[in-house]
């Protein structure tokens, strides 16, 4: 860190590191009247840290002031990473997918000429979503490559898509650009064509290593639910169309489970013979204690009673004996 508290570009920094080391004023008591001495503003220290599983280096460092004239820092770090299996990527025609699988460079096929692919695609992506302009990329570039020029596949004019297959003829390859590829596992040539070929891939910013979450237990929120977030060491929520399935297929104690008992379950006293909800067995309503049980319930459910009453709406609750 530099004299002015702030992370030089380069640097590498590392989980819980301070990258900006600022302070703010503490709020302080207002002056008394008629005290001529002027109090002095107290600073606590507010440091900015870094918060990551894997190291990163500070790319850029940016010093400027916002629309109110505040002092403004802004940090781009970076990091070095392989793709792995849940990385996202794209070609430029919108067919984005998830790495499903790596395998070594031995369980690779390969062509005739030596080459392994680097990603192997499903063909199902292409029927329904129709991208054309994928497959005359990969046509043209295998064109392109071989004879060295650059290819224009627009709609509108540019390479036609015959005249690219006569160039891939003409140094030997197949008219529809498919190769005769053998398996790595086996030794033995796969039992149709591939279609084989250059295309730009682009790896996308949505990666595993950034969406990786578990939670067993952790912060609750003001409902006393569990927190929403990644960033907050939140929950996966069981919604409405979750619940649903359970409804559907009959576990209604793991209905219990999951929306009381591991969510905001609370214990409440309630009074048998009002139907209002009591403190520490105590029913302030009727002055008494005599017909107060003690009920579990979802401190949601408890919070909207609360929430009612205050609007001038009293909801009761009718207790039944569990023998009757």
């Amino acid at each position: 860190m530099d004299a002015d508290g702030i992370c030089s570009p380069g640097e590498k920094v590392e989980n819980k590191q301070v990258l900006v080391n600022k302070s703010m004023p503490t709020v302080t008591q207002t002056p008394l009247e008629g005290s001529s001495v002027p109090q002095q503003p107290q600073y606590k220290d507010v440091p900015v840290t870094y918060k990551g599983a894997t190291d990163s280096y500070i790319e850029k460092v940016m010093i400027s002031s916002n629309a109110e004239d505040a002092f403004l820092i802004k940090m781009l770090l970076r990091q070095t990473r392989r793709p792995e299996i849940g990385d996202k990527f794209s070609s430029r025609h919108g067919q984005k997918g998830v790495c499903g699988l790596i395998v070594p460079q031995e369980d690779m096929p390969f062509c005739d000429t030596g080459i392994c692919p680097d990603i192997i695609m499903n063909p199902h992506g292409f029927p329904s979503r129709m991208t054309v302009g994928k497959l005359i990329e990969l046509l043209a570039g295998k064109a392109g490559v071989l004879d060295g020029r650059f290819h224009y596949g627009t709609a509108f004019g540019g390479s036609k898509v015959k005249d690219v297959c006569e160039d891939l003829i003409r140094h030997g390859y197949n008219y529809l650009g498919k190769d005769y590829v053998t398996s790595g596992i086996t030794g033995e040539p796969l039992e149709a064509y591939i279609y084989f070929g250059p295309v730009y891939y682009q790896k996308l910013k949505h990666m595993v290593l950034d969406k990786m979450h578990a939670r067993a237990r952790g912060p609750r929120a003001g409902a006393h639910q569990p927190t929403e977030g990644r960033s907050r060491d939140g929950g996966l929520r069981l919604g409405e169309m979750e619940r649903d399935c359970l409804i559907g297929y009959g576990a209604s104690m793991l209905l219990l489970e999951r929306l009381m008992i591991s969510s905001d379950a609370f214990e409440v006293d309630v009074c048998g013979q009002c139907g209002l909800l009591g403190y520490s067995g105590w029913c302030h309503y009727c002055k008494s204690s005599c017909h107060v049980s003690s009920l579990r319930i979802p401190y949601a459910c408890k919070l909207l009673f609360q929430e009612l009453q205050s609007m001038n709406i009293i909801p009761r609750l009718k207790l039944a004996k569990y023998n009757e």
